[in-house]
């Protein structure tokens, strides 16, 4: 079985998140950029599915700029065999990336997509979703288990109520959630090798994708910022104040 992983380059997130000067966007020059937590997860549960015999080639994918190829060399450090960048400068919307891994899928022919739930930056929470249903593929959204048995898939998922499990026919579409499991560190000797491992870099129009965003951003802006709390001497003062100033009685 092949499986294919997408991982996407974001801001750390060690890293506090500032919004540039002129509020066009979130400020990424000289920022430290890493591979998204989520999408590490479904790295990670990749490789458990190789070293299971599950899987037998894993391709970890990244859209984005050259310096992906970075988060790309991660994953394989981790366990993936190969990587392809699909190189674009400028903003990809999920539909846009859905788009470019269905055309990665139908060249490459994989059985399993794995991929973060959502990516940290902009928290969509779409792309899974949106590539399930341009296949035409089942699809087990916040996995936080999975097996693979006789050409199907047992997704347990995290819903509001608690855990539901799910059955899926193959090919699917898988997206991690956050207690799938715990990333491994990448060995000295595995980042060694991994820089030798190929990436093939190609452009979005080679897969017949046009990029452009169907949305326009405005404004970007950091959330106020809390006023000072203030003490109350009584309980007929806190309800004074709930009523007069707060206005919420």
């Amino acid at each position: 079985m092949k499986l294919l992983v997408p991982v996407k380059r974001v801001v750390d997130y060690n890293v506090k998140v500032r919004v540039k000067a002129d509020n066009t966007g979130v400020e990424t020059a000289n920022v430290k950029m890493s591979m998204n937590p989520f999408d590490e997860i479904a790295v990670e549960e990749a490789v458990r599915l190789k070293e299971k015999g599950v899987a037998t080639e894993i391709i970890a994918v990244s859209a984005g700029p050259t310096a992906a190829q970075e988060q790309i060399r991660t994953a394989l450090a981790m366990g993936a065999d190969r990587g392809i960048l699909v190189e674009h400068d400028g903003v990809l919307e999920p539909i846009a990336v859905a788009k470019i891994l269905k055309a990665l899928v139908e060249k490459e022919g994989p059985e399993l997509v794995v991929m973060g739930k959502q990516a940290i930056d902009d928290d969509m929470n779409a792309t899974g979703q949106m590539l399930a249903a341009l296949l035409g593929w089942a699809q087990g959204t916040f996995a936080s288990k999975v097996e693979i048995a006789d050409g199907s898939a047992t997704v347990t998922r995290e819903v509001d109520g608690g855990l539901e499990t799910v059955k899926l026919s193959l090919p699917a579409v898988v997206t991690a959630d956050l207690r799938l499991n715990e990333p491994r560190y990448a060995s000295l000797p595995n980042i060694m090798k991994a820089r030798k491992k190929p990436i093939e870099t190609i452009k979005p129009a080679d897969l017949g994708v046009d990029p452009t965003p169907r949305l326009t951003v405005l404004r970007v802006e950091e959330p106020p910022k809390r006023q000072a709390g203030v003490k109350v001497g009584s309980v007929q003062e806190l309800v004074e104040k709930l009523r007069n100033e707060a206005k919420v009685i």
